[in-house]
């Protein structure tokens, strides 16, 4: 993070000064790389169990004030994400938030407003904004009136039931137009009923009889993400719960804002979290420290018998925070420890410690020593194949979390306090694991990295790489993806960053596309070894297959975890030979070079392609004539199985 810009804005040195400070000096476009860190510490001095903080909202006015395209100038590599909006009522209010949560997640919102009260006419035209904007979220944000509007007056229960059940089924029809014709995700919500319309009902029966109408009518907005993978809908309730009322009754009586600031800034965030996994940016593995965090109290000077995390009221609270961690660990998160300790005292307590509902075996990696823990979550990348920027760090200590942020500002630190009651809601505040769907891959990935360890111990034996991997006995399968697999296929390119070809993103409706297309494959990698079954590692998009112009190998994907066994120069031999096979002319192919994927910058070379040219943006294109002299085989160690054939169902 950068120092203060002048001295003109005296001594202030807080996040928001220097946002204003940038701002005023007309400097704020070209200092927006930091403006992430900056809105990572305005959202930590947030109340973790409320709306997001107040600073935040202010700062995201500020940064709504740019103009996009000058950013762009300053700053040509910066992510932009593209949201429509429209909504039955006034929606000023969302533009700062919504602009704050995408820049600290290191996204520029580009923003496109509809008109008040446009959102069915805005999903019934497909030529409308929200459909021609190509925008990544299509945010329709609905509020009670969309219902209330269209009953006589005076109404009864039975008159919400049958508008809500009509309301229902149009916006179903809606949502299926959205998904057939537009682009992005559409995001709906579910919809409050504020306490004034259940209070002027007289009777207790009716009341009851309207929620229960209330919550069908929710109940069936909600199903509606699970009918279709490019509709999200966003649960206001427990957004309501820790925000306050929905709405200010003087503002939702004069201006239709029926939606209060701080329930859209809740939205805002909901919709950040949304924005980042779609962008593949969700986090991997989370490090947790142990005195005070894990446990209440100070191993090395209160010794075993002196830490708790049950039996005392202080101690259950830290209890409670294991189990939110290994909750989050059954469902394919990473676990890891980063304290400072001796490592004995510590495994004997993960081992042993009647009160420790989180055990050894939980963890990926513990690290316990004397060093500083940015070293030591450097190593535990490493150890783990996988980039920092991939971790969530939670500690108690300020200092700690400093260091880190400084050092490492691709991790997400998670500053916890001296309150243990709070240390569940500050991990949970900011969805940093949120997926689109969680997959077998992802409950069975903590499982996978513990093998890696025996994997390790043959590779250190081995008197050799060759003698490793020959002893290793990979086995590889190639085929088209089934469709219990596309949601996989599709977090692994939304996920996978060092070995990505071209790093295109897509949504499950992108890979059933491609895969039910007339002349494309989606190719899912496979692989197992004698210490068990990796799962779906990878992926091959091909596309092109049977055209005159030959085939396209648009991207490639494997699995960190994979790497160095040969399986992708197996997979490659074995496309290419049956492109061979089916009379295709040449095999064509693309390197987009990003940060992070510098490393298979040769892989196509190291197989017989010819480079033939690169662009303005540095993407490389590739040709292979299939000739037979040309044409790889696959490494000797790999045992393959392709199969080229349309998948089962």
């Amino acid at each position: 993070m950068g120092t203060v810009a002048s001295t003109a804005v005296g001594e202030r040195t807080g996040p928001l000064d220097r946002l204003r400070a940038l701002h005023a000096e007309g400097r704020l476009a070209g200092a927006y790389d930091e403006v992430p860190g900056l809105l990572a510490e305005l959202a930590a001095a947030g109340n973790p169990a409320g709306p997001p903080a107040p600073d935040l909202v202010r700062a995201g006015q500020l940064l709504a004030r740019l103009d996009p395209e000058q950013v762009l100038r300053e700053h040509p590599g910066t992510d932009t994400f593209s949201v429509a909006v429209t909504g039955h009522s006034t929606l000023s209010g969302l533009k700062a938030p919504l602009t704050a949560e995408l820049a600290r997640h290191g996204m520029l919102l580009k923003l496109h407003e509809g008109d008040y009260d446009s959102w069915y006419r805005d999903l019934q035209d497909t030529g409308s904004e929200l459909y021609a904007s190509g925008a990544d979220l299509a945010l329709c944000v609905l509020d009670s009136e969309i219902v209330f509007d269209e009953l006589p007056h005076p109404w009864l229960v039975d008159d919400v039931e049958r508008v809500t059940v009509a309301k229902l089924a149009l916006i179903r029809q809606l949502a299926e137009r959205y998904v057939t014709h537009g682009g992005g995700t559409l995001v709906l919500n579910t919809v409050p009923l504020l306490r004034s319309r259940l209070r002027s009902l007289v009777d207790s029966r009716s009341r009851a009889r309207l929620g229960v109408v209330w919550r069908e009518f929710n109940a069936g907005l909600l199903r509606l993400a699970a009918e279709h993978d490019r509709v999200h809908v966003v649960d206001l309730d427990p957004l309501i719960a820790s925000s306050g009322p929905v709405n200010e009754p003087r503002l939702a009586a004069y201006a239709k804002v029926h939606l209060g600031e701080e329930l859209l800034a809740g939205y805002a965030r909901e919709a950040g979290h949304l924005a980042r996994a779609l962008r593949g940016r969700t986090k991997k593995v989370l490090v947790v420290d142990l005195d005070n965090t894990l446990w209440d109290g100070i191993l090395g000077d209160d010794g075993p018998d002196g830490i708790a995390a049950a039996t005392t009221y202080r101690g259950e609270a830290f209890g409670r925070f294991q189990k939110a961690v290994g909750q989050i660990g059954a469902q394919g998160v990473l676990l890891a420890v980063c304290s400072k300790n001796d490592i004995e005292p510590v495994r004997d307590v993960l081992r042993d410690h009647p009160d420790m509902v989180l055990r050894d075996g939980d963890f990926v990696q513990v690290v316990a020593n004397w060093d500083p823990k940015d070293s030591n979550l450097l190593a535990i990348a490493r150890k783990l194949n996988l980039g920092v920027d991939s971790f969530v760090f939670a500690d108690d200590s300020p200092f700690e979390c400093g260091l880190v942020a400084r050092s490492l500002p691709g991790v997400a630190v998670v500053r916890l306090d001296e309150e243990p009651a709070l240390h569940i809601e500050r991990l949970l505040a900011d969805g940093w694991f949120d997926l689109r769907e969680l997959t077998a891959e992802d409950r069975a990935r903590a499982t996978q990295y513990r093998t890696e360890a025996a994997r390790q111990d043959l590779m250190e034996s081995a008197g050799s790489m060759e003698e490793y991997l020959a002893e290793l006995g990979v086995e590889v399968t190639l085929s088209p993806v089934a469709d219990h697999e596309i949601a996989r296929v599709s977090q692994v390119t939304l996920r996978t960053n060092q070995f990505n070809l071209t790093t295109e993103r897509l949504q499950q409706a992108d890979v059933r596309a491609r895969r039910d297309s007339d002349d494309g494959l989606v190719l899912a990698i496979r692989s197992a070894d004698r210490f068990g079954d990796n799962g779906l590692v990878g992926v091959v998009l091909v596309s092109g297959v049977g055209a005159d112009g030959g085939w396209h190998i648009d991207n490639m994907l494997l699995s960190c975890r994979v790497f160095a066994r040969g399986i992708e120069e197996a997979c490659l031999a074995a496309v290419l030979r049956e492109a061979g096979e089916r009379g295709a002319g040449a095999v064509h192919a693309r390197y987009r070079p990003t940060a992070k994927n510098h490393r298979v910058r040769t892989l196509y070379p190291s197989v017989g392609f010819a480079e033939t040219g690169e662009d303005e943006d540095g993407t490389v294109s590739f040709r292979h004539d299939l000739t037979g002299e040309q044409l790889p085989t696959p490494p000797a160690h790999v045992r393959l199985t392709a199969d080229f054939g349309r998948p089962a169902s």
